[in-house]
């Protein structure tokens, strides 16, 4: 019998867990690899598409940045005692909490599109972190959050045409080429 080595915690975006995440989970998910898809909201609850602004108003009136952290990372430290690679997935909301994880030992860290992780700068990365951005971005200067990001060690970050959300194919600002591109990159770095 194979015993599974790696486990793969997903963190969803302002959405809640829907089927792009679950679709993500699916897409990392094999013999080797457990894959858990992390509900941020204690309720479980999602939001439609249509409700990005009801979502948006949730998760900073809610939930926030601090909040899910203190649960995930008793979850990350119980995952080390049991698996060889721990690996942190994040989109959006996600990818920021990713950002902030990063300081654990962890195998990897990936996170796609989380603007607000130049709200961190201050932090360093204690394991491989790779960043996926978009080239267009409404309420930030990418091109200086990259640069902040490339002179820290262990960040690598790389950016694909598109906007925030480009990845999922139920978003309106999908991207069919950077998310092909971007799934095999992030393979590519676990």
């Amino acid at each position: 019998m194979n015993r599974k080595n790696s486990k793969v915690f997903i963190l969803h975006e302002i959405y809640g867990v829907n089927n792009f995440i679950r679709q993500q989970a699916l897409a990392f998910m094999d013999e080797h690899t457990d894959v858990e898809c992390i509900h941020l909201y204690s309720d479980k609850k999602s939001f439609s598409y249509a409700q990005e602004k009801e979502a948006y108003l949730y998760f900073t009136n809610e939930i926030g940045f601090d909040a899910p952290l203190e649960i995930l990372v008793k979850k990350l430290r119980a995952a080390l005692q049991q698996y060889e690679k721990v690996i942190v997935i994040g989109f959006s909301v996600g990818a920021t909490i990713a950002w902030r994880l990063s300081t654990l030992p962890l195998y990897r860290v990936v996170c796609v599109y989380g603007s607000r992780i130049r709200q961190f700068l201050d932090l360093q990365p204690k394991c491989p972190t790779l960043i996926l951005l978009p080239s267009q971005e409404e309420s930030f200067n990418i091109q200086d959050l990259r640069h902040a990001l490339n002179h820290k060690q262990f960040v690598q970050t790389i950016q694909f045409p598109g906007k925030h959300g480009f990845m999922d194919r139920h978003n309106t600002s999908f991207h069919h080429e950077s998310a092909m591109q971007a799934q095999t990159y992030i393979k590519n770095f676990l």
